[in-house]
């Protein structure tokens, strides 16, 4: 789609999607506290409790971490116990491409469409963003390999070109994906990417990392007394889960995080083509 396609939400928009997120993930917190999984706020979330008491006010989504063992249990069981007439919880599989990396929590009674999922599998409505949390492999050449598998899992799961980290790297991408005939394939090297990069459990390493959230976040190594328990800050009225060092992480992944961006950057960075939130 050109650029110029896409919907310039107005203010009143952009807080429709933030309150029909508000109640996926009202939804998705019971469900947890129901079947005993943690999760945590990050990311713009995660800052927005800290910094605003609820969403950043340009922000258009919301991101929560899981530990692996959790988040394999969500997809394990949500469509036994979950309202899934209502909420739907899509993951890219061997039989179903999202054209996702990570697993996303829809409202079935929504239509939301972004460029990249085009042509793809899946419920298409509001989502709220479920990111794994790994286990750091240890220093050296296994944490490189690693990165590496991590970044191959990207590639051959949402089977995409990144267009924004420099030629060389589209290139590279473009021909691996190209000289792999055949989906069937390219399942087979996801899944067991996916296999090698998560295979460090958090209980036994001294760092923890996310995988999913692509090439500059892969890096950080977070301190495992970060993610130890929950910490329960406000967030639009509500009591919501943070990590217990939210400080350490946040400064690790984005700096001086109470600090507000340029006005240039105060806008949603998620591209829409289509919105209707009815």
């Amino acid at each position: 789609m050109e650029k110029e396609r896409y919907l310039k939400l107005s203010k009143d928009e952009l807080r429709a999607l933030q309150l029909k997120s508000l109640e996926i993930l009202l939804y998705f917190k019971s469900f947890c506290e129901e079947h005993n999984l943690t999760f945590y706020f990050c990311g713009g979330c995660c800052i927005g409790a800290l910094r605003h008491k609820g969403f950043i006010p340009w922000d258009d989504d919301i991101d929560v971490f899981m530990p692996r063992k959790d988040y394999e249990k969500l997809f394990e069981i949500w469509d036994k116990f979950a309202d899934t007439k209502k909420y739907s919880c899509n993951r890219t599989t061997e039989s179903k491409f999202i054209g996702n990396v990570m697993t996303t929590i829809v409202d079935n009674d929504t239509k939301v469409i972004r460029p990249w999922q085009k042509g793809k599998d899946g419920t298409k409505g509001v989502m709220i963003d479920v990111l794994p949390l790994d286990g750091c492999a240890p220093k050296g050449i296994k944490r490189k390999m690693q990165m590496i598998w991590s970044m191959i899992y990207t590639l051959y799961c949402s089977r995409m070109v990144p267009v924004n980290h420099g030629k060389m790297m589209s290139l590279i991408c473009k021909v691996l994906l190209g000289i792999v005939p055949g989906n069937k394939l390219k399942n087979k090297i996801w899944k067991f990417a996916e296999k090698q990069m998560s295979k460090y459990p958090i209980e036994n390493s001294e760092y923890i990392t996310e995988l999913c959230a692509g090439p500059h976040y892969m890096k950080n190594e977070y301190p495992k007394s970060i993610f130890e328990k929950a910490v329960y800050k406000e967030f639009e009225g509500y009591e919501m889960p943070l990590p217990v060092g939210y400080d350490e992480y946040l400064k690790i992944a984005f700096g001086d995080y109470m600090q507000l961006p340029p006005k240039e950057k105060q806008f949603p960075h998620h591209d829409i083509i289509y919105m209707d939130l009815n």
